[in-house]
């Protein structure tokens, strides 16, 4: 008899009863109040869209981030140094941050959250994201508009 394994559905929603999902709007005020907003996602997802004002500490190296590992040249992030405040953590669709979140709260974080429905909820909910400023070469500074429609 083969034993039973875990999925990772399984894993989140473990979690899901230990880590607090947090709207839009409440991740809102806690920005304003000066919680940090980190995207967990790798760095090709970050440059592509994220939340305005939200550090990208990717989820391989969160946990090597906190107490400034070798991993990451012995750096602690500022944004994981105050374990006692919130931090707001978000990926695509909310489970990768969930799980993340769960990580900060074994190493002592008081008050670890994840964006409920990830920055894909967030857009949902028409808030901003901060996207890399693409020129579009039809529109560009003596581009003419119409060479497309051209024969």
């Amino acid at each position: 008899m083969s034993p039973m394994h875990q999925t990772v559905h399984d894993l989140i929603d473990a979690v899901k009863d230990l880590i607090r999902e947090v709207s839009p709007a409440e991740l809102l005020q806690l920005q304003r109040a000066g919680s940090p907003i980190i995207d967990v996602r790798e760095p090709e997802e970050f440059a592509e869209d994220h939340i305005p004002g939200a550090v990208n500490i990717p989820r391989g190296l969160l946990e090597f981030e906190v107490d400034g590992h070798p991993a990451v040249n012995y750096q602690t992030a500022e944004e994981l140094s105050h374990r006692e405040r919130p931090v707001v953590l978000y990926c695509l669709s909310g489970g990768r941050s969930l799980l993340a979140a769960d990580a900060l709260r074994r190493l002592g974080f008081r008050s670890p959250v994840s964006l409920g429905g990830g920055i894909l909820g967030w857009a949902d909910e028409g808030q901003r994201v901060a996207t890399p400023a693409a020129v579009d070469p039809l529109l560009a500074p003596g581009a003419n508009p119409h060479a497309s429609c051209q024969a």
